[in-house]
Order: C-alpha cells, then sequence, then structure tokens
C-alpha cells in the first residue's frame, strides 16, 4: 500500500466516527495495535524532544530499502498517535518518507483537536522520522 493509499484508508475511518469522544477512543485502541517495543530501546537517544509525553522511536533499515520503525509512548492518546504515524509511514524508503504530504492529520481534524502540547509533540514525532529518513538516504548515496 502507498502512503497515500494508508492516509486515504485512515480518513475514510474516521469519517464513520462523528463524535470527537468515539474518535478518542478509536485512537487509543489503535495505541494497543503497536508492537511490543524493548523496554532496552527505551533510552534518551530514542526519545522524542518536544513531546510533553514520552515518546520513544526507533529505526532500522531493512533489506529492501524500506524503513522499519519502532515506537511507543506513556500515553494512551500519545501512543495512538504514534501507531496512526506508523500506519502511514513505516515500510516505506527514505525518499517516500521525506516527500509524503501527511494530509490525514488535517483531514481527519485531529490537529485541531489536539491541546498545543501534543500538536508540538506530533510536529516533533514527524520531525524525528524525517530524521531517520534523511540519515538513511545519506547512507544511501555513500
Amino acid at each position: 500500500m502507498t502512503i497515500n493509499q494508508t492516509q486515504d484508508e485512515i480518513i475514510e475511518e474516521f469519517e464513520g466516527l462523528t463524535d470527537w469522544m468515539d474518535r478518542y477512543a478509536y485512537i487509543i485502541d489503535l495505541g494497543n495495535t503497536l508492537p511490543e517495543f524493548p523496554e532496552a530501546d527505551k533510552t534518551p537517544q530514542n526519545l522524542i524532544e518536544g513531546c510533553q509525553s514520552r515518546v520513544w522511536i526507533t529505526a532500522n533499515k531493512e533489506e529492501d530499502g524500506d524503513i522499519h520503525f519502532q515506537a511507543d509512548s506513556d500515553a494512551l492518546i500519545v501512543k495512538g498517535i504514534v501507531a496512526l504515524l506508523m500506519r502511514v509511514l513505516n515500510n516505506h524508503t527514505p525518499e517516500e518518507i521525506l516527500n509524503a504530504d501527511l494530509y490525514f492529520i488535517d483531514k481527519i481534524g485531529l490537529k485541531e483537536h489536539l491541546s498545543p502540547t501534543r500538536s508540538n509533540g506530533l510536529v516533533a514525532m514527524v520531525k524525528q522520522i524525517h530524521n531517520y529518513a534523511k540519515a538513511f538516504r545519506m547512507l544511501e548515496s555513500k
């Protein structure tokens, strides 16, 4: 699935949830779908700066060139937001990630329903994912 196909799928899922309490519940449920994050990876270098909650993201480049991310958070809603980002950006190439327009965030109304600190955290998460993609792209060109 392409990044845009996944985003469109998420938008469609959220269209069925008109009440924001239902949307928050769904986001929390999504957080519970994240694979188990190794405790050994909950280190300061994997911690995302700028988030009110603690969020950890790791990245590994697979043999096929795709980046595989793992993530976790100690806050339920934030963990769900991370799960959405993982669903959209996980297992894609650095170029696909860097060229992605993450329009689903606005389309599902997420940005307008987050507190300013959570919005800042979302921006910090996307920035870190982009930093990983840039680093792997630079390694490719060497």
